[in-house]
């Protein structure tokens, strides 16, 4: 779920005292650097140094997810254990308290259901050489024989952005056919009207791990992704990835976006404008209308969000864009998803602010604009789960502040002290009642009590 407010450097450290941190800079022993090979490997855990919020050193413990060496000095990729992902980052040997260095454990044979010698697929070392071997930083390209772990199956199944087999593909340096817009490979099918964008964890591998975009450049402002998203390898290892603000299509080179810029007369997202105050507007965006925008807003999406997948076919899904309208165009803010028809009540798939236009309340914004779409077709709605830790607390502030508006609101009749139920709180704000309670629960505003052997529930 989203990313709706700006990353807290030093998000989520530990308190002193706790396992893996270490005050002031390590000696460092250079033979206790070396693995049984003679070398720090993928899979290594040790403290590693890094300044929190309060610009103070701290060592928690990591993990080497990747080493590389760039003219003759190697490079560490670290995963600061029980840190968001969105903190991972390259240091040198010198950040590394060498002297608590942890290896992988290589795990005992052991034979396998039907009896046959085998050994246990968990262990650290063997999988983490194996994936190194066969796979490398950089993204792999989307194809028909990508493997699951790059592109996780999560439902029905997805189309790749990559050619099909006797298509032939226009070169362009903006990554996707101008065919692609509105048709599906030219093969008239039924649309499928659901969908999930939960990503499905068990097929997370070393490549999915790492972020693979060093930087975007979005019109006028510069992006540092945050996690991993699928572009196409080759654009994987240059310094800049330029894409058109209005129609998202990504070029290798700022020569290749000015000529886009050319051709390109997007001056608004592709889809019927359905909200306007002052400069701000929403664009419904249909995915199966526009497969190309859909998509690259997906690529641009999963930099920010980990806890989603990208979803080649967005058939089953409407986009929502809220931009900033200027002299030059309407710009995009943020945008969040939503399935056409969804068996479990989900009125948002995914949601996200981008970094520069978060702080500013644009998140609790969309999130509003959600449940008043909630509104208008007279149902409930809740986010799809699991929320991200950003995405979990711009929800809880939304349902917080819009529960305690209507306690507030409440007026006293006869004298009698005024009451109000789950389920009414539910249908005035289209919030689902697991959320009312479980706001309710987070302000401490309901109590339990058991009378006569049966549970009870009261409001405070």
């Amino acid at each position: 779920m989203a990313e709706v407010v700006s990353p807290v450097p030093g998000a989520g450290r530990r308190e002193p005292g706790e396992v893996g941190r270490a005050r002031g800079p390590p000696v460092a022993d250079p033979g206790a650097a070396l693995s049984p090979q003679g070398e720090i490997i993928e899979g290594c855990r040790l403290p590693v140094l890094r300044r929190n919020q309060d610009n103070e050193d701290e060592w928690p413990l990591a993990e080497i997810l990747s080493v590389k060496d760039i003219s003759g000095r190697k490079l560490f990729y670290v995963h600061y254990i029980d840190f968001n992902k969105r903190l991972d980052e390259w240091v040198t040997h010198e950040r590394l308290d060498l002297k608590k260095i942890q290896f992988p454990k290589k795990e005992a044979k052991t034979p396998t259901k039907n009896g046959l010698p085998g050994s246990r697929p968990g262990s650290p070392e063997r999988e983490v050489k194996r994936k190194v071997e066969v796979v490398s930083p950089a993204t792999p390209v989307p194809s028909e024989t990508a493997p699951a772990s790059v592109f996780p199956q999560n439902g029905s199944a997805r189309r790749a952005v990559a050619a099909q087999p006797g298509r032939k593909r226009k070169s362009n340096c903006l990554g996707t056919d101008e065919d692609s817009q509105d048709s599906s490979d030219g093969i008239p099918s039924a649309p499928r009207m659901t969908g999930s964008l939960v990503s499905d964890r068990s097929h997370d591998d070393i490549v999915t791990r790492m972020k693979n975009i060093e930087c975007i450049e979005l019109g006028r402002h510069r992006l540092k992704p945050w996690y991993f998203s699928p572009y196409p390898q080759e654009l994987t290892t240059l310094p800049v990835l330029y894409l058109c603000e209005f129609c998202l299509k990504y070029g290798r080179s700022l020569k290749c976006l000015q000529r886009h810029l050319t051709k390109c007369d997007l001056r608004h997202p592709p889809g019927n404008e359905i909200y306007r105050k002052g400069t701000i507007s929403f664009f419904e965006i249909d995915g199966r209308k526009n497969k190309s925008y859909s998509q690259n807003l997906c690529l641009l999406a999963k930099c920010f969000l980990d806890h989603k997948t990208l979803y080649y076919d967005t058939d089953p899904f409407l986009f929502y864009v809220m931009t900033e309208y200027d002299c030059k165009g309407f710009h995009i803010v943020g945008y969040f998803s939503k399935e056409k028809e969804s068996t479990e009540d989900y009125n948002v798939a995914c949601i996200l602010t981008l970094p520069p236009y978060q702080r500013r309340g644009y998140g609790k914004l969309l999130i509003e604009f959600s449940y008043e779409l909630s509104k208008v077709e007279g149902k409930t709605g809740t986010p799809e789960k699991p929320l991200s830790d950003l995405g979990l607390l711009s929800y809880r502030s939304y349902w917080s502040q819009t529960i305690l508006e209507i306690l507030m609101g409440l007026k006293s009749e006869s004298g009698e002290r005024p009451q109000i139920t789950i389920n009414e709180i539910s249908e005035i704000t289209s919030i689902k009642k697991e959320d009312v309670i479980s706001t309710l629960q987070y302000l401490n505003l309901i109590n339990y009590y058991k009378v006569g052997g049966v549970l009870g529930r009261t409001g405070e």
